[in-house]
């Protein structure tokens, strides 16, 4: 199961995690596939922090770090990140905070301490250079993805000078076909099902147009993928790897609340929802009050991003943190994608790299067993 872009990277299996945890991002380099950090809510120092703990416990193995710096956004052109914060901050309506502070008041959810109400989200180039910069001093940093489109020229060239790779998603074929003209070195394809940011097309129908599309350039296949029969699926139309998110959300070593961890285990593929609510850009989440919430007509409209974003970071944070306290559920942010369905218990992250690649044999076996023999 080891492809080229497998070889090209060092590491045993074609498995790419998504995550939010830097525990996970070692545990699952450690299995054999490649654990990648979701930086966008981590401060220049939180970020080193984070990668000084992986560096310290993740052996000879390599991760990589996601970014998230829109092709366009509020702000565009702004350099100094704290100026940024500031005037993203003024432009936020006050009817806004107002509709997003009743929400959390109605359904119990504590405030946070004065002391931790720093923002530091990073939905900007400025931000996510520095995010950029922290990651290229670390030499067992391999890659780095960029969550929201062909990330700026000067990045692409500062990666490719350090040595590594660089990478974007991609949830249409003209992204895919824009992140190749930009010199980037793989795509990680998403179709609709994924958590998070997404486009409109299903994974089955993405994969191999992206695939055929951006030829020879190696595609990871993201958004429903849960399981190792999903995987062979994705493998056999020609990607060079399987890149996953939602299925690490209940490891045993995710960062985790019980109340957050009890939503996943209940959910159904039915329950989730793409919406604007969080972000200002489309994402996949639990559906639930909040979602509903700012649907509804006479309600004020998601901000665009990054204004969405910084206005419920606090939110964010909050229904984290404080996950079992009061409705919190109701109202807390559940990325996810629609292989919810498929997490029915809490399991390690080396426990559910075996199991895939398990399954991913089995499936390989059954089909072989139904093709006739020359």
């Amino acid at each position: 199961m080891q492809t080229e872009f497998c070889k090209q990277l060092g590491i045993e299996v074609p498995i790419f995690a998504f995550t939010h945890c830097r525990d996970v991002v070692v545990a699952v380099s450690k299995a054999g596939g490649i654990g990648v950090l979701g930086a966008v809510g981590y401060s220049p120092a939180q970020l080193k922090e984070e990668l000084d703990w992986i560096d310290a416990h993740i052996g000879d193995h390599i991760y990589g770090v996601d970014t998230a710096i829109p092709q366009k956004y509020e702000g565009m052109g702004e350099t100094d990140p704290e100026k940024l914060v500031a005037m993203l901050q003024a432009a936020i309506p006050e009817q806004h905070r107002k509709f997003a502070a009743k929400l959390l008041a109605d359904h119990g959810v504590p405030e946070l301490p004065d002391a931790d109400k720093e923002v530091t989200l990073s939905f900007s180039e400025a931000q996510g250079q520095l995010q950029v910069d922290e990651a290229l001093t670390r030499p067992k940093c391999r890659m780095i993805v960029n969550a929201l489109g062909t990330p700026p020229a000067d990045i692409v060239e500062q990666v490719h000078a350090s040595g590594r790779l660089i990478g974007a998603l991609a949830g249409r074929l003209k992204h895919g076909i824009n992140h190749k003209a930009a010199g980037l070195d793989f795509i990680v394809c998403q179709g609709s099902e994924g958590g998070g940011h997404a486009g409109e097309v299903t994974s089955m129908v993405l994969w191999p147009q992206m695939v055929d599309t951006v030829a020879p350039l190696p595609v990871l296949a993201a958004g429903g993928i849960g399981n190792g029969r999903q995987i062979l699926a994705a493998m056999s139309m020609g990607v060079a790897g399987v890149w996953m998110g939602s299925m690490w959300l209940n490891a045993t070593e995710a960062a985790a609340e019980p109340a957050q961890r009890e939503s996943y285990l209940k959910a159904s593929s039915e329950d989730t929802v793409r919406s604007r609510a969080w972000t200002g850009k489309t994402a996949r989440m639990l559906k639930n009050e909040w979602t509903e919430a700012w649907e509804r007509a006479d309600t004020p409209d998601p901000l665009p991003m990054p204004l969405q974003g910084y206005l419920t970071f606090d939110a964010v944070r909050r229904t984290h943190l404080y996950a079992g306290s009061g409705e919190c559920q109701k109202v807390a942010f559940n990325p996810v994608g629609q292989v919810v369905g498929q997490i029915n218990e809490s399991e390690s992250c080396r426990d559910i790299m075996y199991r895939l690649l398990n399954e991913y044999a089995d499936a390989l076996e059954h089909v072989q067993s139904i093709t006739p023999a020359e």
